[in-house]
């Protein structure tokens, strides 16, 4: 059953489970009440659950307690709690809706430090100001006041590990109740400090006692103002000591305590929560092609009822994967790679805030989430991770719901590189938008670009180059591929920024691809050590809109890099986001889930797959590189002869954008009108060896996007078309005896098309021809919401289409059809106007019977 079925169906446990201590949340507390702090968010929140109805936000950049309340968990706002039983709710961008305790508050600190040093406690903010100064999401205190090092899992809860002041911390809270009557205790261990620390403790509720024990601990309040607000807060004065202090804080509604609040940090591990594998069973595609889609059934059918929306997969040596989920959880998919096709699934973590990817270094799992980087350890070999240890939170994180931790990668030297959402909408933020280094003990972070809407990377891991995709939005006119290195400037703005004032120049990308070709970019893969045929060593870039597989071909053939990136395969029936290649199989494993609504035109809500490599021939390009005069293409197969000598076997047109503050961009010819150059090839050449092809094209310029496509033929007779998308900044010159073409000439004398024997009309060749047009460059095949240059093909015919602007109809019947291939301009459908007025006519372009064949081919869309 696909899982928005089981969500409808109330198969879903509750997003928060009653058995696990801890989630993570924005935390937004500045609605407590009076008394309490108004200012009073936590972008980075760990929520501990303490007995059976209290709840404690821990603030783990501020070492603080933000919050203590009595009730649920948070309200459900953010992106995965509030998707997880209604798949089609996206959480709006900014900072405007976030989640709150579900309860009544009764204790809360405001935006400072929750252990500090010096003669008395202060109610500032030490961080570094972000560009927006009223933004709190500042990053962690110095290491010289403090860093939260891991939530470790015990027998009963969670202890927290921490230093203040350069002491180690221990905490652990527990909870007891009884009838209306409860108290809770927050346990401490402290270890030697040459100086006395500030324990700030929070604003309470009148109702709420607070005693510290021993009694030998100084407990007062301290007021002071914050942002020039008066504010107050019980504190603990903890001495200087040269060993180990053990004390505890207790809070109670009770008149006298009514249990023992002796210090205590327990250290016995926890039980196994999740001992059950499930299985599910590989579907090995039956496709014909080089490269087909295995599908691995996720484990949805698990005794804890538990969604499961992977976000990536990474591998450990064995072949055992280790997959992240947007809700937070971890699970382990053994055996995907043996002969007997059953995936066995163990979950191993939970708790995370919002991840989306993860990455292996030395056989330990990291995982990137809005809380940082996690280094996840299984201390008591029961095959679930009981201690969670912040291995880097070096960089900043907004609350805002759309700076998303989109990519964790490991780099050379045991570095890694992380991208984060660019989205701004309340606040500006010191890392939005940025591709980091994060240095090899994870205490520092250096930003290799910034100035990105929403950023996916590979890395490279034998040379380091660090690749990123964005995708089509305000100032970024389509969607681009880029080198990130240098702190260079990408381009994107926030609208809380002045209109279209650049910080820097802007770096141009590897190439831009169309935005109907890959709507929404995600990251990269990079097939080293694979047995992937003639993509090893390669790279690979993942399309999410029309879940799609492109090539990326890199060529140095000019001063500056540039790429050209074409379809592998289209066969996902679920938005894949990220993967890895297994260790073991040699195979591409891709996972990915959708919020409905959010762009993609895949059926299913969430899957795992595997590109695998069947040994067929495979008709990609090994090259396809823009020259002097005319696109050099070279395949990994040996093609027919007479075809790949005929240039009408060949379509390149080209054309450009406008970077603007607005929404993306039309395309434009090279005098500025909206529309696409269409370029006749000249002639085409086949090289000596029959792999590769010279296809001459009179008048080659550089240009911002230009797209070749082909319909060929190899040696042995099997039809292929694809089409290749670039952005030549150069055209180096064609050398043909070098490209091992021989001594050849390439005509540039503009041709007329010759007459040549037209194939039999049917749905295949149309389908062919619109291939060979670049049709699917404006076009989806298929239903969609996701905005395009023009309308979806699917169902067109005979529906009732609406034109200027809405006052006039007609039916979308044969003439209707062959109108808009030959006069597209005469009936632009409402809504379309910006994009579909670019769309060259066909007239003189195809020929009766293609003309016919395509009608046929839209025809059946149905």
């Amino acid at each position: 059953m696909p899982a928005s079925e089981l969500a409808r169906a109330g198969q879903w446990a509750d997003w928060v489970e009653p058995d696990f201590p801890f989630f993570s949340s924005v935390i937004d507390a500045g609605r407590a009440g009076a008394g309490f702090p108004a200012r009073n968010l936590t972008p980075r929140g760990l929520v501990l659950r303490i007995g059976r109805n209290h709840w404690v936000g821990f603030d783990t950049d501020l070492l603080r307690v933000a919050a203590i309340w009595r009730g649920k968990g948070v309200t459900p706002k953010a992106l995965a709690p509030g998707s997880y039983h209604q798949p089609d709710k996206k959480t709006p961008g900014g900072q405007n809706a976030l989640s709150e305790p579900d309860g009544r508050v009764w204790l809360a600190n405001g935006i400072y430090p929750g252990w500090q040093t010096g003669e008395r406690p202060t109610f500032d903010d030490p961080r570094e100001p972000a560009p927006s100064p009223e933004e709190v999401g500042r990053g962690p205190l110095s290491e010289q006041q403090g860093r939260f090092k891991a939530i470790r899992q015990v027998r009963r809860g969670v202890v927290l590990e921490y230093t203040a002041g350069g002491a180690d911390v221990q905490e652990h809270i527990s909870a007891s109740e009884r009838n209306d009557q409860w108290m809770l205790v927050r346990h401490f261990r402290v270890g030697p400090s040459s100086r006395p620390l500030w324990l700030m403790l929070g604003a309470r509720a009148a109702d709420v006692r607070v005693r510290v024990t021993p009694q030998t601990f100084t407990l007062d309040t301290h007021t002071g103002s914050s942002d020039g607000t008066a504010v107050s807060a019980w504190t603990v004065r903890v001495p200087s000591h040269g060993g180990t202090l053990d004390f505890s804080v207790e809070f109670t509604n009770a008149s006298t305590s009514s249990a023992d609040t002796s210090p205590g940090i327990p250290s016995n591990a926890p039980a196994a929560r999740w001992r059950e594998e499930i299985l599910t069973r590989v579907t090995r595609s039956t496709a014909k092609g080089a490269y087909v889609l295995d599908d691995i059934p996720l484990p949805l059918a698990n005794l804890w009822r538990r969604q499961v929306r992977p976000s990536d997969i990474q591998f450990l040596k064995d072949g055992t994967g280790v997959c992240v989920t947007l809700d937070g959880d971890v699970w382990f998919v053994r055996g995907v790679h043996e002969p007997l096709g059953i995936a066995r699934w163990r979950r191993f973590a939970s708790g995370l805030h919002e991840p989306l990817s993860l990455a292996i270094r030395d056989e330990e799992v990291y995982v990137f989430d809005r809380n940082g980087i996690w280094r996840l350890t299984d201390t008591n070999r029961d095959g679930e991770a009981d201690l969670h240890e912040m291995f880097s939170n070096a960089f900043t994180q907004t609350a805002d719901n759309r700076e998303f931790p989109s990519t964790l990668r490991l780099a050379p030297g045991g570095e890694f590189v992380i991208a984060k959402g660019g989205q701004e909408a309340t606040t500006i933020g010191r890392h939005n938008g940025s591709v980091l280094r994060i240095s090899a003990d994870g205490r520092q972070a250096t930003v290799l670009g910034y100035g990105l809407r929403q950023p996916q990377i590979s890395v490279n891991i034998r040379t380091g180059l660090v690749i990123s995709s964005d995708q089509q939005g305000h100032y970024i006119p389509s969607t681009p591929l880029h080198i990130v290195r240098d702190r260079q400037f990408y381009g994107f703005l926030s609208d809380k920024l002045p209109r279209e004032r650049y910080p820097a120049p802007i770096a141009d990308p590897l190439t831009w691809i169309p935005h109907a070709t890959n709507a929404s970019a995600m990251s990269q893969v990079w097939l080293f050590d694979a047995r992937m045929g003639p993509l090893n060593d390669g790279l690979v870039h993942i399309g999410y809109n029309q879940p799609e597989l492109f090539r990326v071909l890199l060529n140095n053939r000019a001063s500056k890099p540039q790429a050209a990136v074409v379809s592998v395969t289209r066969a996902f029936d679920f938005p894949p986001l990220n993967g890895s290649v297994n260790p073991v199989d040699g195979q591409l494993y891709l996972a990915g889930f959708q919020i409905v609504g959010w762009g993609t035109t895949a059926s299913r809500m969430a899957g795992l797959g595997r590109v695998r490599y069947t040994s067929a021939v495979s008709t990609l390009p090994s090259e396809v590189v823009a020259m002097d005069t005319g696109v050099l293409v070279r395949f990994d197969a040996a093609l027919d002869a007479t075809k790949a000598v005929n240039p009408d076997n060949y379509s390149v047109t080209s054309w450009k954008y406008k970077r603007t503050y607005q929404y993306g961009s039309p395309q434009f010819k090279a005098d500025g009108t909206p529309g696409i150059d269409k370029l006749a090839p000249s002639q085409a050449y086949l090289s000596k060896d029959g792999r590769s092809v010279f296809v001459g094209v009179p008048d080659m310029k550089p240009v911002m996007q230009m797209r070749v496509g082909w319909s060929l033929a190899t040696s042995k007779g099997a039809a292929f078309e694809n089409s290749a998308y670039f952005t030549p900044y150069e055209l180096p010159a064609f050398d043909p005896v070098a490209a091992g073409f021989g001594e050849i000439t390439v005509d540039l004398l503009p041709r007329t098309a010759a007459a040549t024997a037209a194939a039999p009309v049917s749905v295949r060749e149309g389908r062919r021809v619109a291939q060979l047009y670049g049709c699917i460059a404006c076009h989806s095949m298929e239903s969609t919401t996701v905005a395009m240059l023009g309308p979806t093909l699917k169902g067109v015919y005979g529906t009732e289409r609406t034109y200027a602007k809405g006052s006039l109809r007609v039916r979308a019947d044969d003439a209707y059809l062959r109108e808009s291939l030959l006069e597209p301009a005469a009936k632009i459908v409402t809504g379309y106007e910006r994009g579909e007025s670019g769309m060259p006519s066909y007239a003189g372009v195809l020929s009766q019977a293609q003309l016919d064949s395509v009608i046929l081919f839209l025809k059946s869309l149905r």
